[in-house]
């Protein structure tokens, strides 16, 4: 990981929050011969007694799910909005041009864990997403026979965090004038770079005292 002081965020709140807001995860590890494996998927986040817990599916008999079965060790990185920025907008323009963005590192041993806890997951996981009391694809609402031949084929895991790392790079190493600039410029265009322009917002009565024009 990317790991300057100053683009740390030293709020725990912060970092849990912004775990909740991306939870769809790059899950990595490495199988018994060394090589890297990774899968894309959705977790839940627990907070439980000062621990984070991440709560999981994935299919069995796939490259991760054997590397894991050999290496228990897991990387969960949670990853934000992210934008180019050029040093066009620095108040030193010839220096080099640089990339924003906002990500979470999250390192524990994966557990996988049995039927019960898989339709347990399966049924907070969809009513989290769902969002929805009354959808019509509740688990509780599946046919038996489906969620018999889906569960056969899945694996429900948990993962206890020990290492919780974090990069929030958003140009907290620029003068005032730069940082100014660069806010503007990205809340022009829109999308994942008005996010970061949003972002630098909140941060900037922590680095500089004189207020934004509005």
């Amino acid at each position: 990981m990317y790991s300057l002081p100053e683009y740390k965020e030293a709020d725990h709140r912060v970092v849990v929050d912004f775990m909740k807001e991306h939870p769809f995860v790059f899950l990595s590890g490495t199988n018994a011969d060394g090589k890297p494996v990774a899968t894309q998927l959705p977790v839940l986040i627990e907070e439980r007694e000062g621990k984070i817990i991440l709560h999981g599916h994935l299919m069995k008999q796939t490259d991760h799910h054997k590397a894991f079965v050999h290496n228990d060790n897991a990387l969960a990185v949670f990853t934000g909005p992210h934008t180019y920025v050029s040093a066009s907008l620095y108040t030193d323009k010839h220096t080099g041009s640089t990339w924003n963005y906002m990500s979470v590192h999250a390192a524990g041993k994966i557990k996988f864990l049995g039927d019960e806890a898989l339709l347990d997951l399966l049924t907070k996981l969809t009513e989290h997403f769902e969002n929805n009391p009354y959808s019509p694809s509740l688990v509780k609402d599946l046919p038996k026979e489906y969620m018999d031949r889906l569960m056969k084929a899945i694996l429900a895991f948990e993962i206890e965090v020990t290492s919780l790392e974090n990069v929030f790079k958003l140009s907290q190493n620029r003068d005032e004038q730069s940082y100014d600039a660069i806010i503007d410029h990205l809340r022009s265009k829109g999308g994942d770079p008005a996010l970061i322009a949003s972002e630098m917002e909140k941060r900037r009565s922590q680095l500089f005292k004189t207020a934004l024009p509005q």
